[in-house]
């Protein structure tokens, strides 16, 4: 997977470190954004954790992805459910990151990036071994998905 721009910024390379340190890709996103989040990183990382393995080890939407989604939402969602233009302002956001992250990589969903042929219903986290690292996308799809965020609030001036 060949990975753009996005990974270059501090938000990436922080991402990508959590993750490299046994966090989730979610997790790792979110821990990256907890302080711009209004959380403490603990706290973030909790609220993360069910996402993790394309929402919990399930494969469906990437973790990485939640994670950029959840730190959105914290950092310019909405909180008036009434409010609808603020709730379409915000879903053509987060339909925006999507469509970027998809355009790079092709999807986000899960198993469809890691070329797997379906669903994973088992619960038990893969070791994090240099060997899951040499045949695992997952840090550079971390770091995209943070880097993208970061650039779209760098753009909006958020």
């Amino acid at each position: 997977m060949e990975v753009g721009k996005e990974r270059e910024t501090g938000k990436a390379l922080e991402a990508e470190e959590l993750f490299l340190k046994g966090y989730n890709c979610a997790q790792a996103v979110v821990g990256a954004f907890a302080k711009e989040m209004g959380m403490e990183f603990d706290a973030a990382v909790r609220l993360a954790s069910s996402f993790g393995g394309g929402m919990g080890r399930l494969r469906e939407v990437c973790g990485a992805v939640s994670g950029m989604f959840m730190a959105a939402g914290a950092i310019c969602g909405y909180s008036e459910p009434k409010d609808m233009d603020a709730k379409k302002e915000h879903y053509e956001r987060i339909q925006l990151l999507a469509a970027r992250f998809k355009e790079e990589t092709g999807s986000i969903i899960c198993r469809e990036m890691l070329g797997l042929p379906g669903k994973d219903n088992d619960p038990k986290p893969s070791e994090r071994t240099e060997e899951y690292y040499k045949k695992r996308p997952c840090p550079k799809i971390v770091g995209l998905a943070a880097g993208m965020l970061e650039g779209y609030l760098q753009e909006r001036n958020m």
